[in-house]
């Protein structure tokens, strides 16, 4: 009596947490979390605010000074307003037209060096007309440091505004918008200039409408290194001759191209440099830039937006992705020597405001740029400093838009007089007065110089010119620099409000772990009588993980752990299986050690095979540590992937196929273990192996390591193979719970042949369908297969090995699992399954900085461009082992003996549910809660940190997207885990009605 009394009590407490109040408060966690995440990103990287307007004659005048004449002047006619501005700007334009030749992801260290050291011989040999442009002091060129994001959109939009986009521009750069900023190809326009555009059709995108002529080209096909600037180049010798226009940008993008599928060592690098030192050659020696033509001063300006890494990609804040190119062909002055014409280092925000004034228009209005030193060594010296002067009064309007309190006294509206400052003065105090005293300063020397011109010695005047440059040059860095740090306001109150719904959603979510932890272990002191029924017990596997979490929590406050975060998630997943191992090798028997007889007889031989399958997950696991050296600082160091690369292409495609063929063996070999519905899973093996051909067809035929050029014939196939792949996983999803018979009695179902459990096998069949278990495992092994066959498909060639063995490490988790019975805490296991998907992340060379996202991967198989296919296969790509760990936890619910966990022979749907994905959904969710709340409020409280947007930011979007990617996989395994059991147990009531209507007619 007294025993009935207390499990009618551990009943009580079991059913407290039911299936919908479960379902219920997880969803609302994660809508919470998906709110807070939303107002968090929103106030932390918001849209840059930009000054509306553009700017016009105000311009030209001193900060304060307003004229009903500069408002009516706006509505002047192109060649009006154009006279107007040479007449009040007090500085010639030194040029009538340019011509803007944009060399994609060009590093400037290629044709101007690096440091002291001047390019490579090889470098020098593949541009030899520019180099002697250089030497001749005929061009001028300095390293233009770009800001990170280093993509192409908002580095175009820095060139022609001089303003720093918001960091999630980034996101923006595949679904350019047009721009509506301040910028120098609106005011081009406005006085009248006539622009022609050929190469990227980012242009168009941002400036719609401005172009007379223009042939733009995608820039994300990225196999085509060769169409891609020909398209360009066909149009050049016309547009020379017709010379009927003002700006000619030529934006070739093959060189970027080239990088991402070579990298920097490329042996396409070369010829594609010379190509564009012929177009350089082309241009300047053509009538165009002669000084005798009827058309004017033509400028050629080699910009490049930005640089790229030893592997090709760009993205992040490195030297060599910030390494971009501006180098001047057509400056008037010239340099003694070639040091000298490459000497200068400035920002890439610096290009438009020298446009501005070269040629006669205003500076845009946003701009944070300073003018670049040695353009103006042409021009006089009461004009080099009046260009100074202009320069310093629009960031001065700038500065006084972020400090209100900004009013330096009261400003007259021509020059200001030696009273206004000292050129000896200290400048000290706020902010509002340490720029204002820089500002006056320059101005009082400027205003002193030019009082004193004629009267003093020549050299004296030259001394009072070089501190009034000097001057000038302190408050514009100072002034830029500033303005760069505060492109971005953060409201700390939508920020708070954001962290606090993380934070909450976070501990709904480890509540409700607690909670089914806590249910299973009741389940598990009620149903398993040989379980020790003291009070709970923590095991080393349980501490091991508690505590790296908390270290891997304390370690995003690190920039440089943030930057090698794959050593934690590689020692996190060995050191835990070698846990594993050690508590398989204390399970054996005690005593003598056991005969070789013994083992073959087949005792302790399931224990064994545990242990061989830890030992393959650690051999995988250290495989794929050494395949890439991850991370930012020890990229250089050598590793696996390297050593393959410098082989032949033909050494690489085979290991492609040999990757391709075990996979498709493992596939039906993990198959054969099936014996319910043969013909059915002999469909979905016959389509295995026709999907995994394919994809070796496709690796022969066109997945050429230093490919030049897509084909049809190659996206065609491609588009195939997803056809087939998505048909292959929906046909097996529906149809495989219909086909499975709902009981399979006397034995085990097959797909378990190392199951261990305490419960009866009449009991298990009595209270779970089998049935289930394998259509659970057909589906779950059909998700793994496709998505394996799919990465081989994406992924560089390089990292086929690595596919292979996470599917090893997957099926060995899986074996090792299914041995340990209800000994082994689910949640520990799904843990690690989690963990090694982490881990094969960095494995398969991902790393916290955006370099190196593989752009090749995300058109592959796509005829036009579509910015959100090309996102998806970028998503997939990046994502793959993470996504690969959490579709395999629908196989892991095949694998493990739940049925200690059932409460009566009448389980219902909710119940059943509930023990199924309880724990395969909400451990991935709340260890990606943790890490999501931890790293939100590291990067609040880092937000004025030096780094913030070159490690924390980056980092933080990648957290973003690994929510993602969890929310994706966890929703596909609720999902099938919810039509599978509502399809059985519907089977099973109809099979129940079924049999009493023909007891009844009996």
């Amino acid at each position: 009596m007294k025993e009935k009394k207390i499990r009618v009590s551990t009943s009580a407490r079991i059913s407290s947490l039911t299936c919908t109040r479960l379902a219920t408060w997880t969803t609302a966690a994660v809508l919470l979390q998906i709110l807070g995440l939303s107002l968090f990103v929103l106030g932390f990287f918001p849209v840059k605010p930009a000054l509306s307007g553009v700017s016009g004659p105000e311009s030209y005048r001193s900060p304060g000074c307003h004229s009903l004449e500069d408002l009516h002047s706006r509505n002047l006619p192109p060649d009006q307003l154009r006279s107007l501005y040479q007449e009040i700007s007090e500085i010639p334009p030194s040029f009538d037209r340019l011509i803007l030749m944009v060399i994609d992801g060009l590093p400037a260290e290629f044709v101007l060096g690096k440091g002291d050291r001047l390019p490579s011989k090889a470098m020098m040999k593949a541009m030899p007309y520019t180099q002697s442009l250089l030497a001749n002091g005929m061009a001028h060129g300095c390293h233009a440091r770009a800001a990170p994001p280093t993509v192409t959109m908002p580095r175009l939009k820095a060139m022609v505004s001089g303003a720093i986009g918001g960091f999630l521009d980034v996101a923006f750069n595949f679904n350019t918008q047009a721009l509506l900023d301040d910028n120098l190809l609106g005011q081009f326009y406005n006085i009248g200039w006539k622009m022609v555009m050929l190469g990227d059709e980012t242009w168009l995108k941002l400036f719609p409408g401005l172009f007379t002529r223009h042939d733009g080209v995608s820039s994300f096909y990225v196999k085509d290194t060769v169409e891609v600037d020909r398209n360009v180049t066909r149009h050049l010798e016309a547009e020379l001759i017709i010379d009927d226009w003002n700006l000619l940008i030529l934006h070739y993008l093959g060189l970027d191209h080239v990088g991402h599928i070579g990298g920097r060592n490329s042996i396409l690098m070369a010829p594609k440099l010379k190509e564009m030192d012929e177009i350089i050659k082309t241009i300047h020696l053509s009538k165009i830039l002669s000084q005798d033509n009827n058309h004017g001063q033509t400028l050629l300006m080699v910009v490049s937006d930005h640089g790229m890494t030893d592997s090709g990609n760009h993205g992040g804040s490195s030297y060599e992705e910030t390494d971009s190119l501006a180098l001047f062909i057509g400056l008037r002055s010239n340099f003694p020597d070639y040091a000298s014409a490459i000497r200068d280092a400035a920002f890439q925000v610096d290009i438009a405001p020298t446009l501005a004034l070269l040629f006669g228009v205003p500076i845009p209005k946003n701009n944070i740029g300073v003018l670049i030193a040695g353009t103006f060594d042409s021009l006089t010296d009461d004009q080099q400093l009046r260009a100074l002067e202009l320069n310093s009064w629009q960031l001065l309007r700038l500065l006084r838009t972020h400090l209100p309190g900004l009013s330096c006294g009261s400003l007259p509206c021509n020059r200001f007089s030696d009273e206004q400052g000292s050129g000896n003065s200290r400048c000290n105090g706020s902010v509002e007065q340490k720029f204002c005293c820089l500002y006056l300063k320059a101005a009082a020397l400027h205003s002193s110089w030019k009082s004193n011109k004629g009267r003093s010695s020549r050299s004296s005047s030259r001394d009072e010119f070089r501190d009034a440059v000097a001057a000038y040059y302190e408050f514009l860095r100072i002034a830029s620099e500033w303005l760069s740090g505060r492109t971005t306001d953060k409201p700390l109150g939508l920020l708070t409000f954001g962290v606090a719904a993380m934070l909450v959603s976070c501990v709904i979510l480890l509540n409700l772990l607690f909670h089914l932890c806590k249910e299973v272990y009741l389940r598990q002191k009620q149903c398993l009588p040989n379980l020790n029924s003291c009070s709970y017990k923590w095991n080393l596997d349980e501490t091991f993980i508690l505590g790296v979490i908390f270290i891997l929590v304390l370690s995003m406050g690190s920039s440089s752990m943030v930057e090698e975060e794959q050593y934690i998630w590689h020692f996190m997943t060995s050191t835990l299986y070698l846990i594993f191992l050690r508590k398989a090798i204390q399970s054996l028997p005690a005593g003598p050690a056991l005969s070789l007889f013994i083992v073959i007889k087949g005792q302790n031989c399931k224990k064994f095979s545990q242990m061989h399958s830890i030992f393959v997950v650690l051999i995988c696991g250290r495989i794929l540590r050494g395949w890439h050296q991850g991370g930012v600082n020890w990229t250089y160091l050598p590793d696996i992937s390297k050593w393959l690369e410098q082989a032949s292409t033909n050494c690489i495609k085979l290991i492609q196929l040999v990757s391709g063929l075990l996979v498709i063996i493992l596939s039906s070999y993990a198959l054969s273990s099936l014996r319910s519905m043969r013909n059915f899973v002999l469909g979905v093996q016959v389509s295995f192996f026709i999907s995994g051909l394919l994809v070796m067809v496709h690796i022969m035929e066109y997945q050429v390591h230093t490919s030049v050029q897509s084909s049809y014939n190659a996206t065609l196939m491609a588009q195939i193979i997803y056809a087939i792949l998505t048909m292959i996983v929906i046909a097996t999803l529906v149809a495989s719970p219909w086909f499975m018979p709902i009981w399979i009695s006397k034995t085990h179902s097959s797909s378990q042949p190392y199951l261990m459990t305490s419960v009866s096998i009449d009991s298990q069949i009595k209270s779970l369908p089998l049935g289930l278990i394998d259509s659970a495992y057909l589906i779950g092994w059909t998700y793994i297969v496709c998505w394996c066959l799919l990465q081989l498909l994406l992924q560089q060639p390089i990292n086929a090995v690595p596919i292979l063995l996470l599917l090893l490490q997957i099926l060995a988790s899986m074996l090792s699992f299914s041995i340990d019975g209800p000994r082994h805490k689910q949640w520990i296991e799904v843990s690690a399954l989690y963990f090694l998907g982490m881990a094969g992340h960095f494995g398969l060379g991902n790393s916290n900085t955006i370099a190196t996202i593989d752009v090749a991967a995300s058109f592959i198989g796509i005829s036009s461009h579509s910015t959100v296919l090309a996102g998806i296969l970028m998503f997939i790509n990046t994502y793959a082992s993470p996504m690969l760990f959490l579709l395999s936890m629908v196989m892991y619910i095949s694998m493990k003996d739940m049925s200690y966990m059932l409460v009566s022979q009448n389980t219902d749907l909710g119940h059943l549910l509930q023990m199924m994905i309880g724990f395969p959904c909400l451990i991935p969710l709340g260890l990606n809660s943790i890490v999501l709340t931890a790293f939100t409020v590291i990067l609040l409280l880092m937000r004025n940190h030096l780094f913030v947007w070159s490690v924390f930011s980056p980092k933080y979007l990648y957290v973003c997207a690994t929510t993602a990617s969890v929310y994706i996989g966890v929703s596909i395994v609720a999902a099938t885990g919810i039509y599978q059991c509502s399809v059985f147990v519907f089977r099973k009531s109809s099979s129940s009605k079924g049999n009493g209507t023909s007891k009844s007619l009996r």
